[in-house]
């Protein structure tokens, strides 16, 4: 897992690499200032450590069956006596892991 700083730094040569970059202000076309850039790179590295942190939050609510299906499973679950929601729930973790 990479620290702040450390994605920071990524972020600071994904924008260097990317300059010139530009804004639309009152239907003008301005280059970043430099103040612009420095934000575009705290904004970049902050979603960066974001998704690190909390990425598999969203992997795994759209890997998850919607609720109506979900309660599907449990119901046949109990009359089959099967466990498919269970073995649904355990691969969507496994596939989409907390980071450690």
């Amino acid at each position: 897992m990479a620290t702040l700083e450390e994605l920071t730094v990524v972020a600071t040569q994904e924008i260097e690499d990317a300059k010139p970059l530009y804004k639309q202000v009152n239907s003008q076309r301005l280059e970043f200032t430099d103040a612009d850039y420095d934000q575009a790179i705290v904004d970049l590295a902050n979603s960066k450590f974001d998704q690190q942190e909390n990425g598999y939050k969203t992997a795994r609510q759209e890997a998850y069956n919607s609720i109506q299906d979900q309660l599907d499973m449990q119901y046949w679950d109990s009359v089959n006596s099967t466990t498919t929601w269970a073995d649904h729930i355990a691969q969507v973790k496994s596939d989409n892991p907390k980071p450690s």
